[in-house]
């Protein structure tokens, strides 16, 4: 038995449609409906296609050339390069106060080879312990601010890339 109605039965919405008029001749198309999963992957894929437009919009109304973004770039990476710089030296000074206070610590039990050398006093030990803390706090900065400039370069080359390529599509 066949029936004829203005709605499409729900076992056939997830399949494509043609749109028929009154003489049967395809005037349209309808696209299957969308699982959940594919309507929040095309959300996302629209997402992502305004994110592109809106920095191609920033690239091209922000800089007049590629030098511009060479420039900015420069001046990020010696900023990071200082902040490196000065983390470094930190670092290094950590390492010869550790050196000091790990030498001042032999001295006492139980550290210290002689039997009656005195019990370390706690400000020592609490020193000890703050400095490691601070050069394990300071060396995880340090890579931090390497993986920034990685990061902060592939970002750079790749605005350069994408403005090479749109100002060759807006020349032709």
């Amino acid at each position: 038995m066949v029936h004829y109605g203005d709605q499409i039965p729900p076992q056939y919405t997830s399949k494509d449609r043609a749109v028929l008029n009154s003489q049967g001749v395809e005037v349209g198309h309808l696209d299957a409906q969308l699982s959940p999963e594919q309507q929040a992957a095309d959300a996302r894929a629209r997402a992502e296609q305004m994110r592109q437009r809106q920095h191609d919009a920033f690239l091209i109304t922000t800089y007049t050339s590629v030098e511009d973004i060479e420039s900015l770039r420069d001046v990020r990476l010696d900023q990071l390069r200082g902040q490196r710089s000065a983390a470094e030296q930190y670092l290094e000074s950590l390492r010869t106060r550790l050196s000091n206070l790990q030498s001042t610590a032999m001295k006492f039990k139980p550290y210290s080879a002689i039997t009656n050398a005195h019990r370390m006093p706690d400000d020592l030990a609490e020193t000890l312990v703050r400095t490691v803390n601070e050069l394990h706090e300071q060396s995880s900065a340090l890579a931090e601010n390497t993986r920034q400039e990685t990061e902060l370069r592939s970002q750079f080359q790749a605005d350069i890339e994408r403005y090479r390529e749109l100002h060759t599509l807006h020349a032709h």
